[in-house]
This record gives C-alpha cells, structure tokens and sequence, in this order.
C-alpha cells in the first residue's frame, strides 16, 4: 500500500513503473494551512531531482503570475496528482491517477483551502471527473464534491502553455489572477472566525 505522514507520502509502491521510474516521492510543497492549492499533473526530471513540485520552466512562470496577482509561493500550497515522475515524463495512466488520489484527497482534507486550481488538463479532468477543453474552460469555477467535501474548483491552464504558445499568457494569467480574488474574499471574512474556532 503506502505511507502518509499527515500531508507527505514517505514510502509507496502501488505503481511499479513510477517506482521504477523515480529517484524519490515528491510531496505538495507550502504551508498546511494555504486558502490556495495549486495541483499538477506529475513530476518532471527537475522535481524528481528536487524533490519539490514545479520547480522548473513552468515553476519559474507560476511564480512570476503569483507575484503579479500578490500570491506569494510561500504562501500558497502545490501539489500533483501523481507524486512519482512518469518514465519519459509521459502523462500517468488511469491507474496511477487512482493508486495515487487517496493521498491528494487527504491532502486537500486536511488542507481544507478556500480554492483548488487545477494546472492544465490531467488534474482538471482527474478532479472533475469529465472531459475538459482547458483553453475554453480556464477561469471558469466548478462546484465538486472530492471525498466527501464539496469544494470550489478553478480550472487553470498549465503555466508551461504559456512558454510554447504566447496567447494563452493572458488566459493563465485571469486565471490566477481569479484565483487570487477568491482567496482573499475568503481570507477577509472567513480567516478571522476560523482563527476563532481554534
């Protein structure tokens, strides 16, 4: 089976082509406590290497669209669908997506953000549970029930589109910058009497 230490998988063997694959689990990265939880497809060759989620190209264009919309990285939670690189960076099969979404839900449950961004089409597709056409459909909100929860979900293109086709620079960016808003309108009522409660 695996291993979940509150939010980090420690040892996994469910999928023995990413085992094979990985050189290490690459957990979600940020505080336990984000209103903003960014999720992406897999690792990539940097992330395996690093160990963290989006620290390439890609990583570099999320960062840069964070600062712009007043979203700091350090403060906002990334995490992938799967959290084992795929050989030759393919897209993970159905059953990895499955093996692998126990953990993402009982990331996102104990995480409980205001707003769960979905970066590009496996994670889109994986979370809602349909087909999307991610282009047309980025910015757009979703209602979603995962686990047991109904949650807000955006749905966002990935920010790598950005670096290979120049008109979807403006739609990643309303999309963050959506994102940004319904964090803080969260964060302004809701952050105080959930401070309260504890």
């Amino acid at each position: 089976m695996g291993e979940m230490d509150d939010l980090c998988v420690t040892d996994c063997t469910r999928c023995p082509a990413l085992v094979e694959s990985r050189s290490q689990i690459v957990n979600g990265t940020g505080p336990e406590d984000a209103d903003v939880l960014f999720v992406g497809e897999g690792p990539g060759a940097r992330e395996d290497e690093g160990g963290e989620p989006f620290v390439g190209r890609s990583g570099s264009v999320l960062d840069e669209q964070l600062r712009t919309v007043g979203l700091d990285r350090d403060t906002v939670r990334i995490t992938n669908c799967v959290r084992c690189r795929p050989p030759e960076n393919r897209d993970p099969t159905k059953a990895e997506l499955e093996n692998c979404r126990g953990y993402l839900v009982r990331e996102i449950d104990l995480l409980d953000p205001d707003v769960i961004v979905t970066l590009g089409k496996v994670p889109t597709e994986h979370l809602l549970e349909r087909d999307v056409a991610v282009t047309k459909e980025a910015g757009s909100v979703e209602d979603v029930r995962i686990g047991d929860t109904p949650r807000r979900l955006l749905i966002c293109v990935h920010p790598a589109a950005t670096l290979y086709d120049r008109s979807q620079e403006e739609t990643f960016q309303n999309a963050i910058q959506r994102a940004a808003e319904l964090a803080d309108v969260d964060g302004s009522e809701g952050g105080q009497t959930r401070l309260d409660g504890f």
